[in-house]
């Protein structure tokens, strides 16, 4: 911290907040517990065969298929979106066309898999790293039909954090129902990793 200085000032209930003042702070502090998900899906799909890869969840996907629609999922709102740079680099190059889990006839292995979500984590990292705080509130639109939405970077953050935890977890419950070790992100990693 040696190269960073901060700034004490009080908020409206008296209490002190730290500022930065060298650069500007980009937002991934807040979102520690996100890599964590992250790390633990890498962790665990090199292990994953073919047959586990076909477990199906609660609501009928395979795994394969969960995590398809977690790292496609990253790459539809943050480049298809929000119109961030680097859909050509992951397993989805156009941001809003169809995902892995949308041919249900072509599984995919764990090694397509771990690319899909280490290349679209890559996005997510960049966005966290490059947006400020203020830059959450910036509006963006999304037209469904004739229905035309609109989400605040915040609010897709949000909205990705949560996907990605809810899928997770549902991969794990699969793996735990069947046995097969978790993916908790808040199990310590197993010794042999």
């Amino acid at each position: 911290m040696a190269d960073q200085q901060y700034a004490h000032q009080r908020s409206a209930t008296g209490s002190f907040i730290a500022r930065q003042y060298y650069g500007p702070m980009g937002v991934k502090p807040f979102y520690e517990g996100w890599e964590r998900v992250q790390r633990r899906l890498v962790d665990r799909l090199p292990a994953l065969g073919p047959e586990e890869l076909e477990l199906r969840g609660v609501d009928g996907w395979p795994i394969w298929g969960l995590v398809s629609h977690i790292a496609g999922g990253r790459v539809y709102w943050l480049c298809g979106i929000l119109r961030e740079p680097g859909s050509e680099t992951t397993a989805f190059p156009d941001p809003l066309g169809e995902c892995w889990e949308d041919r249900p006839d072509h599984p995919r292995s764990s090694a397509e898999l771990l690319f899909a979500v280490e290349s679209s984590w890559r996005i997510v990292e960049s966005c966290l790293e490059r947006w400020t705080p203020e830059m959450l509130g910036e509006t963006f639109t999304r037209e469904l039909g004739d229905a035309v939405q609109r989400h605040t970077r915040q609010s897709v953050l949000t909205r990705l954090l949560s996907h990605d935890a809810f899928h997770v977890g549902e991969v794990s419950l699969v793996l735990g129902m069947n046995g097969l070790p978790s993916m908790d992100p808040w199990e310590p990693p197993s010794p042999a990793r």
